[in-house]
Protein backbone atom coordinates (compact mmCIF):
# COMPACT_ATOMS: atom_id res chain seq x y z
CA UNK A 1 0.00 0.00 0.00
CA UNK A 2 1.72 3.70 -1.02
CA UNK A 3 2.19 5.03 1.58
CA UNK A 4 0.82 9.68 1.11
CA UNK A 5 3.45 10.85 3.43
CA UNK A 6 6.05 9.08 1.38
CA UNK A 7 4.47 10.58 -1.88
CA UNK A 8 4.22 13.74 -0.68
CA UNK A 9 8.14 14.15 0.21
CA UNK A 10 8.85 12.62 -2.65
CA UNK A 11 7.45 15.49 -4.62
CA UNK A 12 8.34 18.11 -2.82
CA UNK A 13 11.98 16.36 -3.65
CA UNK A 14 11.07 16.77 -7.10
CA UNK A 15 10.03 20.71 -6.39
CA UNK A 16 13.25 21.68 -4.20
CA UNK A 17 14.84 19.94 -7.56
CA UNK A 18 13.19 21.78 -10.18
CA UNK A 19 14.01 25.39 -7.81
CA UNK A 20 17.96 24.42 -8.72
CA UNK A 21 17.14 24.30 -12.23
CA UNK A 22 17.31 27.42 -13.32
CA UNK A 23 17.08 26.60 -16.84
CA UNK A 24 13.74 24.76 -16.83
CA UNK A 25 12.52 27.63 -14.26
CA UNK A 26 13.04 29.96 -17.03
CA UNK A 27 12.00 27.87 -19.55
CA UNK A 28 8.83 27.68 -18.13
CA UNK A 29 8.31 31.40 -17.34
CA UNK A 30 8.76 32.15 -20.91
CA UNK A 31 6.81 29.67 -21.95
CA UNK A 32 3.64 30.93 -20.12
CA UNK A 33 4.09 34.56 -20.61
CA UNK A 34 6.12 35.89 -23.81
CA UNK A 35 6.01 33.18 -25.97
CA UNK A 36 2.09 32.78 -25.78
CA UNK A 37 1.79 36.59 -26.38
CA UNK A 38 3.86 36.42 -29.18
CA UNK A 39 2.11 33.54 -30.59
CA UNK A 40 -1.09 35.07 -30.43
CA UNK A 41 0.11 38.55 -31.51
CA UNK A 42 2.65 37.54 -34.40
CA UNK A 43 1.08 34.65 -35.96
CA UNK A 44 -2.13 36.76 -37.00
CA UNK A 45 -3.64 36.16 -40.46
CA UNK A 46 -5.81 39.65 -40.40
CA UNK A 47 -4.95 42.62 -42.73
CA UNK A 48 -3.25 44.29 -40.77
CA UNK A 49 -0.96 47.44 -42.19
CA UNK A 50 -1.15 46.30 -45.64
CA UNK A 51 0.22 48.53 -48.26
CA UNK A 52 -1.96 49.39 -51.24
CA UNK A 53 -2.06 51.72 -54.12
CA UNK A 54 -4.41 52.59 -56.58
CA UNK A 55 -3.59 53.74 -60.48
CA UNK A 56 -6.84 55.95 -61.56
CA UNK A 57 -6.87 56.17 -65.25
CA UNK A 58 -10.46 57.24 -65.02
CA UNK A 59 -9.83 60.40 -62.36
CA UNK A 60 -13.47 60.90 -61.58
CA UNK A 61 -15.40 61.77 -58.51
CA UNK A 62 -16.20 57.88 -57.77
CA UNK A 63 -12.38 56.95 -58.26
CA UNK A 64 -10.65 59.14 -56.61
CA UNK A 65 -13.12 58.88 -53.35
CA UNK A 66 -11.85 54.67 -53.37
CA UNK A 67 -8.55 55.52 -52.30
CA UNK A 68 -10.33 57.79 -48.71
CA UNK A 69 -11.99 54.54 -48.00
CA UNK A 70 -8.63 52.29 -47.16
CA UNK A 71 -7.34 53.28 -43.77
CA UNK A 72 -5.42 52.13 -40.59
CA UNK A 73 -5.10 49.78 -39.16
CA UNK A 74 -5.77 47.19 -41.70
CA UNK A 75 -4.19 49.65 -44.54
CA UNK A 76 -1.65 52.03 -44.79
CA UNK A 77 -2.68 55.59 -46.24
CA UNK A 78 -3.00 54.42 -50.04
CA UNK A 79 -0.25 55.88 -52.57
CA UNK A 80 -0.59 56.27 -56.51
CA UNK A 81 0.85 55.20 -59.44
CA UNK A 82 1.21 55.72 -63.18
CA UNK A 83 0.06 52.13 -65.12
CA UNK A 84 3.56 51.43 -66.27
CA UNK A 85 4.95 51.74 -62.74
CA UNK A 86 3.07 48.87 -60.97
CA UNK A 87 5.59 45.90 -61.99
CA UNK A 88 8.11 47.75 -60.52
CA UNK A 89 6.61 48.93 -57.44
CA UNK A 90 5.26 45.38 -56.66
CA UNK A 91 8.71 43.86 -57.61
CA UNK A 92 10.39 46.14 -55.20
CA UNK A 93 8.10 45.50 -52.37
CA UNK A 94 6.64 48.52 -52.17
CA UNK A 95 2.86 47.46 -52.03
CA UNK A 96 0.92 44.72 -51.21
CA UNK A 97 -1.84 45.64 -53.42
CA UNK A 98 -1.85 48.18 -56.36
CA UNK A 99 -5.96 48.77 -57.90
CA UNK A 100 -6.16 49.86 -60.90
CA UNK A 101 -9.11 51.48 -61.78
CA UNK A 102 -9.90 51.77 -66.19
CA UNK A 103 -10.54 54.88 -68.08
CA UNK A 104 -14.87 55.43 -67.84
CA UNK A 105 -15.52 53.54 -65.34
CA UNK A 106 -17.92 56.15 -63.79
CA UNK A 107 -19.39 56.58 -66.72
CA UNK A 108 -19.91 52.88 -67.66
CA UNK A 109 -21.11 52.34 -63.91
CA UNK A 110 -24.03 54.58 -64.25
CA UNK A 111 -24.57 53.54 -67.86
CA UNK A 112 -25.25 49.78 -66.32
CA UNK A 113 -22.48 48.46 -68.41
CA UNK A 114 -20.21 45.60 -67.43
CA UNK A 115 -16.48 47.19 -66.13
CA UNK A 116 -13.72 45.82 -64.00
CA UNK A 117 -11.08 46.57 -61.78
CA UNK A 118 -7.86 45.01 -61.24
CA UNK A 119 -6.19 44.15 -58.37
CA UNK A 120 -2.81 43.38 -58.14
CA UNK A 121 -1.58 41.16 -55.39
CA UNK A 122 1.87 40.33 -53.75
CA UNK A 123 0.72 36.67 -52.88
CA UNK A 124 3.93 35.87 -51.41
CA UNK A 125 2.24 37.70 -48.13
CA UNK A 126 0.12 34.17 -48.70
CA UNK A 127 -2.51 34.99 -45.40
CA UNK A 128 -2.22 39.12 -45.98
CA UNK A 129 -3.42 38.43 -49.43
CA UNK A 130 -5.79 35.86 -49.33
CA UNK A 131 -7.95 37.81 -46.38
CA UNK A 132 -7.12 41.21 -47.91
CA UNK A 133 -8.45 40.70 -51.33
CA UNK A 134 -11.48 40.15 -49.44
CA UNK A 135 -11.56 42.81 -47.84
CA UNK A 136 -10.60 45.30 -51.16
CA UNK A 137 -13.35 43.10 -52.88
CA UNK A 138 -15.49 43.82 -49.78
CA UNK A 139 -14.98 47.96 -49.58
CA UNK A 140 -15.25 48.34 -53.56
CA UNK A 141 -18.40 46.47 -53.64
CA UNK A 142 -20.09 48.55 -51.07
CA UNK A 143 -18.62 52.05 -52.24
CA UNK A 144 -20.38 51.42 -55.25
CA UNK A 145 -23.44 50.06 -53.96
CA UNK A 146 -23.80 53.69 -51.83
CA UNK A 147 -22.79 55.93 -55.49
CA UNK A 148 -25.56 53.81 -57.65
CA UNK A 149 -28.16 54.19 -54.49
CA UNK A 150 -27.70 58.02 -54.60
CA UNK A 151 -27.59 57.96 -58.39
CA UNK A 152 -31.23 57.10 -58.54
CA UNK A 153 -30.07 53.72 -60.01
CA UNK A 154 -31.30 50.36 -57.46
CA UNK A 155 -28.94 47.95 -57.30
CA UNK A 156 -31.00 44.68 -55.79
CA UNK A 157 -30.38 40.81 -55.65
CA UNK A 158 -32.56 38.15 -55.10
CA UNK A 159 -31.37 38.10 -51.25
CA UNK A 160 -29.67 39.80 -48.44
CA UNK A 161 -27.02 37.41 -46.59
CA UNK A 162 -26.49 38.77 -42.86
CA UNK A 163 -23.35 37.31 -41.06
CA UNK A 164 -22.94 37.07 -37.33
CA UNK A 165 -19.95 35.81 -36.34
CA UNK A 166 -20.52 34.04 -32.65
CA UNK A 167 -17.67 34.08 -29.97
CA UNK A 168 -15.56 36.31 -32.09
CA UNK A 169 -17.25 38.73 -33.43
CA UNK A 170 -14.27 40.59 -34.70
CA UNK A 171 -12.72 37.54 -35.99
CA UNK A 172 -9.93 38.42 -33.52
CA UNK A 173 -6.92 35.76 -34.59
CA UNK A 174 -5.40 36.35 -30.91
CA UNK A 175 -8.48 35.17 -29.16
CA UNK A 176 -7.37 31.77 -30.91
CA UNK A 177 -4.29 31.65 -30.88
CA UNK A 178 -3.89 32.74 -27.11
CA UNK A 179 -5.76 29.98 -26.12
CA UNK A 180 -4.32 27.39 -28.64
CA UNK A 181 -0.62 28.71 -27.08
CA UNK A 182 -1.51 27.45 -23.55
CA UNK A 183 -2.71 24.50 -24.62
CA UNK A 184 0.26 23.25 -26.60
CA UNK A 185 2.79 25.01 -23.99
CA UNK A 186 0.96 22.58 -21.04
CA UNK A 187 1.47 19.09 -22.92
CA UNK A 188 5.08 20.51 -24.20
CA UNK A 189 6.18 21.82 -20.74
CA UNK A 190 4.31 18.68 -18.56
CA UNK A 191 6.07 15.74 -21.08
CA UNK A 192 9.59 18.38 -20.70
CA UNK A 193 9.66 18.32 -16.96
CA UNK A 194 8.37 14.77 -16.21
CA UNK A 195 11.14 13.06 -18.62
CA UNK A 196 13.45 15.93 -18.09
CA UNK A 197 13.10 14.96 -14.07
CA UNK A 198 13.59 11.21 -14.67
CA UNK A 199 16.66 11.18 -16.95
CA UNK A 200 18.47 13.96 -14.47
CA UNK A 201 18.29 11.74 -11.29
CA UNK A 202 19.30 8.61 -13.78
CA UNK A 203 22.34 11.04 -14.82
CA UNK A 204 23.36 12.53 -11.68
CA UNK A 205 22.94 9.31 -9.86
CA UNK A 206 20.06 9.42 -7.60
CA UNK A 207 17.52 7.41 -9.22
CA UNK A 208 20.18 4.62 -7.72
CA UNK A 209 19.52 5.96 -4.25
CA UNK A 210 15.68 5.77 -4.58
CA UNK A 211 16.21 2.22 -5.58
CA UNK A 212 17.59 0.72 -2.69
CA UNK A 213 15.33 3.12 -0.45
CA UNK A 214 11.55 1.05 0.44
CA UNK A 215 10.02 2.34 -1.79
CA UNK A 216 7.82 1.39 -5.50
CA UNK A 217 7.57 2.63 -8.42
CA UNK A 218 3.96 3.74 -8.09
CA UNK A 219 5.11 5.91 -5.42
CA UNK A 220 8.01 7.18 -7.32
CA UNK A 221 6.27 7.96 -10.68
CA UNK A 222 3.22 9.49 -8.70
CA UNK A 223 5.35 11.67 -6.94
CA UNK A 224 7.03 13.31 -10.44
CA UNK A 225 3.27 13.20 -11.42
CA UNK A 226 2.06 15.59 -8.50
CA UNK A 227 4.97 17.76 -8.39
CA UNK A 228 5.71 18.69 -12.39
CA UNK A 229 1.82 18.51 -13.00
CA UNK A 230 1.23 21.36 -10.17
CA UNK A 231 3.72 23.80 -11.58
CA UNK A 232 2.31 23.39 -14.97
CA UNK A 233 -1.30 23.92 -13.27
CA UNK A 234 -0.11 26.87 -11.60
CA UNK A 235 1.86 28.23 -14.64
CA UNK A 236 -1.10 27.57 -16.73
CA UNK A 237 -3.89 29.58 -14.72
CA UNK A 238 -1.29 32.54 -13.95
CA UNK A 239 -0.91 32.64 -17.97
CA UNK A 240 -4.79 32.40 -18.48
CA UNK A 241 -5.41 35.53 -16.14
CA UNK A 242 -2.29 38.04 -16.49
CA UNK A 243 -1.45 37.48 -20.13
CA UNK A 244 -4.56 36.12 -22.16
CA UNK A 245 -7.22 37.86 -20.50
CA UNK A 246 -5.18 40.87 -18.98
CA UNK A 247 -2.77 41.80 -22.02
CA UNK A 248 -4.60 39.88 -24.52
CA UNK A 249 -8.04 41.26 -23.74
CA UNK A 250 -9.62 37.44 -24.40
CA UNK A 251 -12.87 36.89 -22.98
CA UNK A 252 -13.08 33.67 -20.85
CA UNK A 253 -17.53 32.72 -21.84
CA UNK A 254 -17.55 29.93 -19.49
CA UNK A 255 -16.30 28.72 -15.79
CA UNK A 256 -12.51 28.88 -15.13
CA UNK A 257 -12.32 26.43 -12.56
CA UNK A 258 -14.21 23.86 -14.89
CA UNK A 259 -11.50 24.67 -17.53
CA UNK A 260 -8.45 23.91 -14.73
CA UNK A 261 -10.02 21.24 -13.35
CA UNK A 262 -10.43 19.98 -17.27
CA UNK A 263 -6.19 20.88 -17.15
CA UNK A 264 -5.59 18.69 -14.34
CA UNK A 265 -7.21 15.88 -15.84
CA UNK A 266 -5.41 16.31 -18.71
CA UNK A 267 -2.21 16.57 -17.04
CA UNK A 268 -2.44 13.27 -15.46
CA UNK A 269 -1.87 11.69 -19.38
CA UNK A 270 0.68 14.35 -20.20
CA UNK A 271 2.97 13.37 -17.76
CA UNK A 272 2.07 9.70 -17.82
CA UNK A 273 3.65 10.52 -21.08
CA UNK A 274 7.39 12.40 -20.05
CA UNK A 275 7.02 9.40 -17.47
CA UNK A 276 7.50 6.94 -20.89
CA UNK A 277 9.31 9.04 -22.92
CA UNK A 278 11.82 9.71 -20.08
CA UNK A 279 11.74 5.59 -19.53
CA UNK A 280 12.53 4.73 -23.23
CA UNK A 281 14.96 7.63 -23.58
CA UNK A 282 18.67 6.95 -22.01
CA UNK A 283 20.08 10.30 -22.52
CA UNK A 284 18.71 13.90 -22.93
CA UNK A 285 19.14 13.94 -26.26
CA UNK A 286 17.63 11.01 -27.00
CA UNK A 287 14.89 12.87 -25.40
CA UNK A 288 14.88 15.38 -27.35
CA UNK A 289 14.50 13.80 -30.39
CA UNK A 290 11.36 11.72 -29.11
CA UNK A 291 9.90 15.08 -27.86
CA UNK A 292 10.11 16.04 -31.76
CA UNK A 293 8.72 13.11 -33.33
CA UNK A 294 5.85 12.75 -30.53
CA UNK A 295 4.77 16.04 -29.14
CA UNK A 296 4.95 18.02 -32.16
CA UNK A 297 2.40 15.45 -33.99
CA UNK A 298 0.01 15.13 -30.91
CA UNK A 299 -0.52 18.60 -31.51
CA UNK A 300 -0.61 19.10 -35.13
CA UNK A 301 -3.58 16.14 -34.77
CA UNK A 302 -4.95 17.50 -31.73
CA UNK A 303 -7.71 19.93 -33.78
CA UNK A 304 -6.02 23.39 -32.01
CA UNK A 305 -3.74 24.68 -34.87
CA UNK A 306 -5.60 23.04 -37.80
CA UNK A 307 -9.81 21.66 -37.65
CA UNK A 308 -9.67 17.71 -37.43
CA UNK A 309 -12.27 17.89 -40.06
CA UNK A 310 -9.70 18.81 -42.74
CA UNK A 311 -7.93 15.81 -41.82
CA UNK A 312 -8.46 12.48 -44.03
CA UNK A 313 -11.60 10.56 -42.37
CA UNK A 314 -9.24 7.44 -41.40
CA UNK A 315 -6.95 9.58 -39.41
CA UNK A 316 -9.77 11.66 -37.77
CA UNK A 317 -11.47 8.23 -36.29
CA UNK A 318 -7.63 7.63 -35.28
CA UNK A 319 -7.17 10.81 -33.59
CA UNK A 320 -10.09 9.56 -30.92
CA UNK A 321 -7.65 7.54 -29.07
CA UNK A 322 -5.35 11.22 -28.47
CA UNK A 323 -6.42 12.59 -25.24
CA UNK A 324 -4.88 15.97 -27.15
CA UNK A 325 -8.00 16.16 -29.40
CA UNK A 326 -10.06 15.63 -26.53
CA UNK A 327 -8.53 18.12 -24.62
CA UNK A 328 -8.36 20.72 -27.38
CA UNK A 329 -12.53 20.19 -27.54
CA UNK A 330 -13.36 21.12 -24.79
CA UNK A 331 -10.76 23.38 -23.86
CA UNK A 332 -12.27 25.57 -26.51
CA UNK A 333 -15.93 24.67 -25.71
CA UNK A 334 -15.37 26.07 -22.13
CA UNK A 335 -13.45 29.28 -23.34
CA UNK A 336 -14.82 30.74 -26.23
CA UNK A 337 -18.71 29.00 -25.80
CA UNK A 338 -19.15 28.87 -22.25
CA UNK A 339 -20.45 25.13 -22.40
CA UNK A 340 -21.01 24.08 -19.03
CA UNK A 341 -20.10 20.33 -17.61
CA UNK A 342 -23.17 18.52 -18.77
CA UNK A 343 -22.13 19.52 -22.73
CA UNK A 344 -18.10 18.47 -21.72
CA UNK A 345 -18.11 15.70 -19.93
CA UNK A 346 -17.79 12.89 -22.59
CA UNK A 347 -14.55 14.53 -23.44
CA UNK A 348 -13.76 14.48 -19.68
CA UNK A 349 -14.09 11.07 -19.57
CA UNK A 350 -12.50 9.89 -22.82
CA UNK A 351 -9.16 12.05 -21.72
CA UNK A 352 -9.78 10.60 -18.29
CA UNK A 353 -9.61 6.54 -19.25
CA UNK A 354 -7.47 7.18 -21.96
CA UNK A 355 -4.52 9.23 -19.56
CA UNK A 356 -5.06 6.19 -16.45
CA UNK A 357 -4.46 3.54 -19.14
CA UNK A 358 -1.57 5.17 -20.70
CA UNK A 359 -0.19 5.63 -16.84
CA UNK A 360 -0.82 2.06 -16.16
CA UNK A 361 1.07 1.11 -18.99
CA UNK A 362 4.41 3.58 -18.17
CA UNK A 363 3.73 2.47 -14.67
CA UNK A 364 4.70 -0.93 -15.99
CA UNK A 365 7.56 0.08 -18.05
CA UNK A 366 9.55 1.98 -15.39
CA UNK A 367 9.02 -0.48 -13.20
CA UNK A 368 10.57 -3.32 -15.89
CA UNK A 369 13.34 -0.38 -16.03
CA UNK A 370 14.10 -0.35 -12.15
CA UNK A 371 13.72 -4.01 -12.12
CA UNK A 372 16.92 -4.38 -14.97
CA UNK A 373 19.06 -1.71 -13.34
CA UNK A 374 18.82 -3.72 -10.09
Amino acid sequence: MPSLTTIFWLGVKELRSLRSDVVLIALVAYAFTVSIYTQARGTSSEVNNASIAFVDEDQSQLSQHFASCFYPPRFKPPGTLRAGEVDRAMNEGRYMFVVVIPPRFEADLRAGRRTEVQVNIDATAMYQASNGASYIQSILNDEMSRYLVRSDTKFQGPMRLVIRKAFNPNGDTSWFNGIVAIINQITLLTVILTGAALIREREHGTLEHLMVMPLTAFEIAIAKVWANGLVILVAATVSLFVVVKGMLHVPVAGSIPLFIAGVAVYLFFATALGIFLGTVARTMAQFALLIILVIFTLQMLSGGSTPVESQPEWLQRLTLVLPSRHFVSFAQAIIFRGAGFEAVWREFAAVAGIGLAFFAYSISGFRDSIAVSR
